[in-house]
């Protein structure tokens, strides 16, 4: 079973800041349009694979579409997320986190793994530690969007199953962009097909194998080992879920 690739992670589960971008005071903003971020997925992921993992063609993105997306990431970051109320906020940071991630992936071309990105004055492996963005004055990597704001402001495990870490092992990314119509059957569904995956969950005999996710944010699954099989059995299939709470 592949292992979750997004090995950064692994050294920011202590992380203890205070969300950002939780100030009340700010007027209330029309959610901002996904359809540029909603064409360039619907042109280039590729959602017809027999082993369910969706994949990007990005050797197939052309120069015009590179700047599609370029410009809604541009335009992303000039929006004020505290006008957006949740869940349209929610749905502003998923898809703020997954075009970069798809960006930074395009532009480091060609190349095998995410890890492989090399960012001067980062030593870490992949862009995660990178401050690739700057919303409303603030400079962002895509651990702050999803370690200091998604993970902390909504507490909301499902997020996890949401962002894209551009490796076979991670949960899928959604042909869907987020949108405050379809966030909550997205989140849903998100956690349902990863549970329903061998990526997720697998039994080999007695042995139970789970994807590195659970162990990196096992927190934010429950507090025990039997509370995060009684959370997984909540978004697994009937038989996987009777075995994980048999487990």
């Amino acid at each position: 079973m592949k292992r979750t690739t997004r090995i950064a992670a692994a050294f920011i589960l202590a992380i203890a800041a205070a969300p950002l971008f939780c100030r009340a005071d700010a007027a209330m903003a029309p959610e901002p349009s996904h359809a540029r971020w909603q064409k360039f997925l619907s042109s280039y992921l590729d959602t017809s694979a027999a082993d369910g993992v969706n994949r990007l063609r990005y050797s197939a993105v052309t120069q015009e579409d590179k700047a599609l997306l370029d410009g809604y990431l541009r335009d992303m970051q000039r929006v004020n997320p505290n006008t957006q109320v949740d869940p349209a906020g929610r749905a502003f940071w998923i898809n703020l986190y997954n075009a970069q991630t798809t960006a930074s992936v395009l532009r480091a071309l060609p190349l095998k793994s995410i890890r492989d990105i090399r960012i001067p004055g980062i030593a870490s492996q992949g862009p995660w530690d990178a401050k690739l963005l700057k919303v409303d004055g603030a400079a962002l990597s895509l651990n702050d969007i999803e370690n200091n704001i998604l993970r902390v402001k909504w507490k909301d495990n499902r997020i996890h199953f949401a962002l894209n870490c551009a490796s076979v092992g991670c949960p899928n990314l959604s042909p869907l962009a987020f949108t405050r119509g379809n966030l909550e059957p997205q989140l849903e569904k998100g956690a349902r097909d990863f549970m329903k995956s061998p990526r997720g969950i697998a039994f080999q005999g007695n042995v139970l194998k789970l994807s590195s996710l659970f162990d990196w944010y096992k927190a934010d699954f429950g507090k025990t080992d039997k509370e995060v099989l009684e959370t997984l059995a909540r978004y697994s299939p009937p038989e996987t879920a009777a075995k994980l709470k048999a487990h």
